[in-house]
């Protein structure tokens, strides 16, 4: 997976030898960290803010934003979902001791990795399986299982309020993740750029090469 700054290199590599991609670096940085994607999705995704850089003194302006209650942390592009109670989950942003806590721990397994700054997102109940959606100019061109559930495929996914605003980010290549919240309504958890988003093993890969192309 690339950094932004490793993909505008890439481009500028490619440009040099007449080739130009498909997505050019800034769209990939706006799909591929959650700054760039956040305001345009916002209805439809948990309340989020964040800092710039991995200055965990800034985190306390972060959470008087969300105020109190749960939360999840993750960086700009990732978070440690894997490492749940010690580097992910937040059980209130009051607590700033325990925010601070998760904080360092995520630093720690993040390592060089960690990309433009903590991001805390208000934590929502969801039910089932993740759906991950393949958008190409503007338009959900597949619907598959999320990677990590690749047998599982939710019922009844609904795109109505979904698809304008994935439209109008203009963005020529992008995946969005969305699940049901436990009241009933879709979620978006994540929108990233498709070219670095896993493809379930379940499906045929040339059922993506073949909407690309």
């Amino acid at each position: 997976m690339m950094s932004a700054n490793e993909y505008e290199g890439f481009a500028k590599a490619l440009d040099a030898r007449r080739v130009t991609l498909r997505t050019s670096p800034e769209e990939y940085k706006a799909a591929h960290e959650l700054p760039g994607w956040y305001e345009a999705l916002k209805p439809l995704t948990p309340e989020s803010a964040w800092t710039q850089g991995p200055d965990l003194a800034g985190l306390d302006a972060v959470c008087e934003q969300l105020g109190s209650g749960p939360a999840v942390l993750r960086d700009h592009v990732k978070s440690m979902k894997h490492y749940w109670d010690e580097a992910a989950y937040i059980p209130d942003v009051a607590d700033r001791e325990t925010v601070q806590r998760v904080a360092r721990r995520f630093l720690e397994l993040r390592d060089d990795a960690f990309t433009g700054g903590f991001v805390l997102r208000r934590f929502e109940e969801f039910t089932g399986a993740e759906a991950r959606t393949w958008w190409i100019g503007g338009s959900c061109a597949l619907v598959t299982p999320h990677p990590d559930t690749p047998d599982q495929l939710p019922d009844g996914l609904d795109l109505v309020e979904v698809e304008p605003l994935v439209t109008d980010l203009g963005l020529p290549f992008v995946t969005v993740d969305l699940v049901r919240r436990t009241d009933g309504a879709w979620r978006i958890v994540e929108l990233g750029d498709g070219q670095v988003s896993d493809w379930p093993t379940s499906r045929d890969p040339s059922d993506l090469v073949t909407a690309l192309f």
